[in-house]
């Protein structure tokens, strides 16, 4: 995995990561996680701790890479210099390259001028005489190393799409670093998969048409030593977004920050994650990254667009959280509550009141955020509790503000608070007596007590706010 540390990383990024770590895992091979940085302009060090913490929330665990090292490092380009610099000094004392005087311009020129419809470089240094040559040199023209591409066809067979064939014609000479040395991607990745004996190479469907430039300089490298063999290579599919276009940078719902800041999971969002382009049967969605390693095969993605579903992506998180423990929940929430004031973890009041509240609402949460809303009226000071108006315009009208009476008139007396006792005293009253359906009777006293239509379980609310805040709010819902 080697992305750039340029701007918030992508949901396709991580997906290509978890593919990459799931096909290291399951071949009990190495995963290795460098960064590529030689874009000095838009690189910064905020993206690049992103990119870290980012993999390290989701647990994709690297076995070589930044941070943890390895015997192939280092691992971030812009460390690297000196390798790219040897490797491209060598290259150019083999038939593989040649300099290349000419100007952007002088390209286009005699683009325009052939009417060729082929981008890209025409090869008319290829062949240069010691004249023309020298001429170039007493301009003062300072040349690029050119990657001399091959005649014919490369055929190579793509982990994820089968063979693959282009025709070499319609693949230009590429350049392999700028006039002043400093090495370009079409260096960089190559001599880093060849220096660090990359065997697989599991990136977007983007850059696909990169491959067969990198396959012939693979060529090139085993002839001068550098590398061993030429790595496989599978191109995942497009992530798609909305209206089938796909997903970039610019759309809001490509970046993997904000399901962290929404409360997603991470094995949640690994799991939708998976699905797209993947899945582990074809009747069943949610599985663990443990059962994703021992049932993925790189044969079986889908070469197809994937289209990114949030509906989908919060059903998955929703049945990945039915899956930890009340205990497990609790934790992850805990610095949702505390960033939005909710809890004070160093509470010992405010602790064992959340150990008491949080199995109510662990079956009702999709996400950890909801956990704020869902509380909130458990801890917050009397003086700042608050109803959401929506509701409270919708239950608290005329006939809301009698059941909440009722509701009041049936509770005052009760010599015991607790669930059952206020369970009773409210059904025997709204339910039985004034016979009114259980979510007329309970929707408008649940605004009252908790501020919201959708909370935890009414009666055991209520005893966990006490007799005397519970009783202060049916007032306040009054009037």
């Amino acid at each position: 995995m080697a992305p750039s540390p340029t701007g918030s990383p992508h949901v396709g990024l991580a997906r290509t990561a978890l593919y990459n770590w799931a096909f290291a895992r399951r071949h009990g091979g190495t995963f290795v996680f460098r960064i590529e940085d030689t874009d000095k302009e838009r690189n910064t060090q905020e993206s690049y701790d992103s990119l870290i913490d980012l993999m390290q929330w989701l647990g994709l665990s690297w076995d070589e890479g930044v941070v943890v090292g390895g015997p192939h490092g280092p691992y971030r380009q812009s460390e690297r210099t000196d390798i790219y610099t040897d490797v491209l000094a060598r290259l150019r004392e083999s038939s593989y390259t040649y300099d290349c005087f000419c100007t952007t311009e002088e390209v286009d020129a005699r683009r325009k001028e052939s009417g060729s419809k082929v981008l890209g470089y025409d090869g008319f240094c290829r062949d240069l005489s010691a004249e023309q040559r020298a001429a170039f040199e007493a301009e003062g023209r300072a040349p690029v190393v050119r990657f001399r591409m091959p005649d014919g066809s490369i055929t190579f067979d793509d982990l994820v799409r089968g063979e693959i064939t282009f025709q070499t014609e319609h693949v230009p000479d590429f350049a392999l670093a700028r006039a002043n040395g400093d090495p370009l991607y079409t260096l960089t990745a190559p001599v880093d998969d060849a220096t660090m004996e990359i065997t697989h190479v599991l990136r977007g469907e983007d850059l696909l048409s990169s491959t067969p430039r990198q396959i012939a300089l693979f060529e090139g490298l085993k002839a001068i030593g550098v590398a061993k063999e030429t790595p496989a290579f599978g191109h995942l599919p497009y992530v798609m977004g909305e209206g089938n276009k796909k997903l970039s940078k610019r759309d809001p719902q490509a970046h993997m920050a904000l399901y962290r800041e929404q409360g997603f999971l991470p094995e949640g969002l690994l799991n939708y994650l998976a699905l797209l382009g993947w899945s582990i049967a074809a009747d069943r969605d949610v599985f663990t990254l443990e059962e994703m390693v021992e049932a993925f095969d790189i044969g079986d993605v889908n070469p197809n667009p994937a289209r990114f579903d949030l509906k989908k992506a919060e059903a998955i998180n929703a049945a990945q959280m039915r899956l930890l423990s009340v205990e497990e929940i609790t934790q992850r929430a805990l610095p949702f509550l505390e960033g939005a004031g909710v809890v004070d973890a160093t509470s010992a009041a405010d602790r064992q009141l959340l150990d008491l509240a949080m199995p109510l609402v662990t079956e009702r949460i999709n996400k950890l955020t909801e956990a704020v809303d869902m509380l909130g009226f458990l801890f917050v000071a009397e003086e700042d509790f608050t109803r959401d108006e929506a509701d409270a315009a919708k239950l608290l009208d005329e006939k809301g503000v009698e059941v909440v009476q009722a509701a009041y008139d049936a509770v005052e007396g009760l010599e015991t608070w607790s669930t059952a006792a206020i369970q009773e005293a409210l059904q025997g009253k709204l339910v039985e007596e004034l016979g009114l359906k259980p979510r007329n009777a309970f929707g408008p006293v649940r605004v009252a007590i908790t501020g919201r239509r959708v909370s935890p379980p009414l009666f055991e609310s209520m005893e966990l706010l006490g007799r005397d805040r519970s009783l202060s709010r049916l007032r306040s819902a009054l009037g």
